[in-house]
């Protein structure tokens, strides 16, 4: 039995990250922000699948990451009973006060 998905929720701050990397990538190489969303929206499909298969970052709210493979950006997310809320995707090279400073008060 396949565990049961969760609804997935993008917060308009992960939402300003994606167009942003995505908007950079093409204009490096058309095609390339494409292949970044696509590869983000695997990720999330990851995570609404099986959250617990990605390491926990805080406990309360329960914060959880998922690393892309290709691309160097972190996709963090809170999980809860029936969701998990994206809230932020930042580079790898971002430092973390980014995400602890936009964690969802509801």
């Amino acid at each position: 039995m396949t565990p049961p998905r969760h609804r997935v929720i993008v917060r308009t701050e992960a939402e300003a990250d994606l167009g942003d990397a995505a908007v950079w990538y093409e204009q490096k190489e058309p095609g390339l922000g494409r292949q970044f969303l696509v590869e983000i929206e695997t990720a999330i499909v990851g995570a609404a699948e099986n959250p617990f298969r990605y390491p926990c970052l805080r406990r309360k709210p329960e914060v959880r990451r998922v690393l892309l493979k290709r691309f160097p950006y972190r996709v963090f997310f809170i999980r809860r009973s029936d969701a998990i809320v994206v809230f932020r995707v930042l580079h790898g090279a971002r430092h973390d006060r980014e995400w602890r400073g936009n964690l969802p008060k509801d």
